[in-house]
């Protein structure tokens, strides 16, 4: 049990960036993804037919970083102001291009958001 340890101080030791990517990892290849609660949970199946028939209006939205465009500079501060990140994580972030910026916002806040990465020259995608 030595290794839970371990696993679990590596964990808490990760920093904003490297907790996201390890949250895509573990929805994309393993179909596990954190409840409203903060439990995590295994993944259903896909919905199959009725799926068209049953959807909702979309209430949550991931702001999509696609490209910094030509002003690289501007994006990293605005994504520094926007999520709390550090420099080296913004400029991360903002090199790797089609990463989340935030993920789960409102309507409101994901257009302002998109408002404001575009105007410091971004190219940024709402999902």
């Amino acid at each position: 049990m030595a290794d839970l340890k371990a696993l679990a101080e590596q964990i808490v030791g990760l920093t904003l960036l490297e907790a996201q990517e390890l949250k895509t990892i573990l929805k994309d290849e393993y179909g596990i993804e954190p409840a409203a609660g903060g439990a995590v949970m295994m993944a259903g199946p896909a919905a199959g037919g009725d799926a068209g028939a049953a959807e909702e209006e979309q209430t949550e939205f991931d702001v999509i970083l696609k490209s910094a465009g030509a002003s690289k500079i501007n994006v990293i501060k605005e994504v520094r102001a926007i999520t709390g990140l550090g420099l080296k994580e913004a400029k991360e972030l903002v090199e790797a291009g089609g990463k989340p910026v935030k993920e789960q916002v409102s309507k409101d806040e994901a257009n302002d958001i998109k408002s404001k990465l575009e105007a410091a020259g971004a190219e940024v995608e709402l999902k």
